[in-house]
C-alpha cells in the first residue's frame, strides 16, 4: 500500500485529472481521494483561537527537573 500526497488545482469546469506514476503494472488497484480544500491564506483554520492562552502560566521552579521527576515516577 502507498499513500500519496500532493497539492494540485481542478480545471475550470471542476474536474480534477490526477496522472500518477507508480512502481504497478497492469495490476488492478482500489483507489480512495480525499478531497480538502487548501485555505486561500496558507494557513489551516482552526475552530478555536488558542492565542488569548499563550503566555499565561508562570512556572516556578527547574521546569526541566520537574519534568524528569514526573517522568521517572512511571
Amino acid at each position: 500500500m502507498e499513500v500519496l500526497k500532493l497539492t494540485t488545482k481542478t480545471d475550470e469546469s471542476g474536474y480534477l485529472n490526477l496522472n500518477i506514476p507508480t512502481e504497478l503494472t497492469a495490476v488492478e488497484v482500489d483507489v480512495v481521494v480525499v478531497l480538502n480544500p487548501v485555505p486561500t491564506d496558507g494557513r489551516q483554520k482552526f475552530k478555536y483561537d488558542f492565542s488569548n492562552l499563550a503566555g499565561r502560566l508562570i512556572w516556578q521552579g527547574d521546569a526541566v527537573a520537574m519534568q524528569r521527576n514526573l517522568r521517572d515516577e512511571w
